[in-house]
């Protein structure tokens, strides 16, 4: 094999036939920094949720899987998948305000240049999901949301078109089926990219408590920040008094302590189970 690439979170490899690894560690990353402590079974979490999510939206839309041995040890934290050219934007869908979105609201009174009603509030619920993209940054520097234009001017309206459906779609299909299990997503982000066939697949990671926000359904109350399945906890720790951090200071996070370990694992094992039906380990 051969290292091809370190993301925040993703290792990439090749092997000598083309075979992309696209292996998940325990890394945890937030306001663009990858934070030193690491989240024990994290990258196989994702790992399984999204091969999961997969197989839940292959009428959707094909993705990245290909059929290959994963090496032992990657055991359970790697993904087998084609080489693809990657759509140069970050595919989000939002059906409920929060992040990002519910700051340039709170600024404009739109997200990604897409009117929205006055007098929503953090949590609320959109009348319907809206397609706002982001452009893909670079490792520490900080995505930026765009206006759904703008992605057409980068890859031509056409395949803008199929991103904006797609990204919908897989947003509608995952909140419908994580209702079912008591969850709210409010919110995804997806990756896309061109197989050597000028097919449109999906890619990286999907639904995953990393790409998406998962709130408990019986403790959605809009007005409030949510209690959350996923990475927020972290990011309302570390901008918490209690981390002593200075997100604004130009330092490094501090290391996580160890509750603040356990209780992020936690919140992981609980989105995969409560999603897939299935207990972890």
């Amino acid at each position: 094999m051969r290292h091809v690439y370190s993301g925040k979170v993703r290792e990439l490899y090749e092997t000598d036939d083309g075979v992309l690894l696209l292996v998940a560690t325990d890394r945890i990353s937030a306001f663009d920094h990858v934070l030193e402590t690491e989240i024990p079974d994290k990258g196989k979490i994702l790992t399984q949720l999204s091969l999961w999510w997969f197989d839940q939206l292959a009428d959707i839309a094909a993705n990245h899987l290909v059929d290959a041995a994963i090496p032992a040890e990657f055991a359970g934290r790697a993904m087998a998948c084609r080489p693809l050219s990657m759509i140069p934007v970050e595919c989000v869908a939002r059906g409920y305000l929060a992040g990002s979105g519910l700051a340039e609201y709170r600024e404009s009174g739109a997200v990604c240049g897409v009117p929205l009603p006055a007098g929503l509030t953090d949590g609320s619920r959109l009348a319907e999901p809206v397609f706002t993209p982001a452009t893909k940054a670079p490792l520490g520097e900080h995505d930026e949301n765009i206006p759904a234009a703008a992605v057409a001017e980068l890859v031509g309206a056409e395949v803008a078109a199929d991103v904006e459906r797609i990204t919908l779609d897989v947003y509608a299909r995952g909140a419908e089926l994580a209702a079912r299990q008591g969850i709210i997503v409010a919110d995804t982000k997806i990756e896309l990219g061109f197989d050597a066939d000028g097919l449109l697949r999906l890619a990286d990671e999907v639904l995953t408590p990393d790409s998406s926000r998962f709130w408990p359904a019986d403790q959605w109350q809009p007005g409030r920040s949510q209690p959350s399945l996923d990475k927020q906890y972290v990011r309302d720790w570390l901008t918490s008094a209690e981390s002593g951090w200075d997100r604004h200071g130009g330092g490094p996070p501090p290391p996580l302590p160890e509750p603040v370990v356990e209780r992020t694992r936690d919140r992981y094992v609980r989105a995969y189970e409560s999603i897939t039906g299935r207990r972890w380990g």
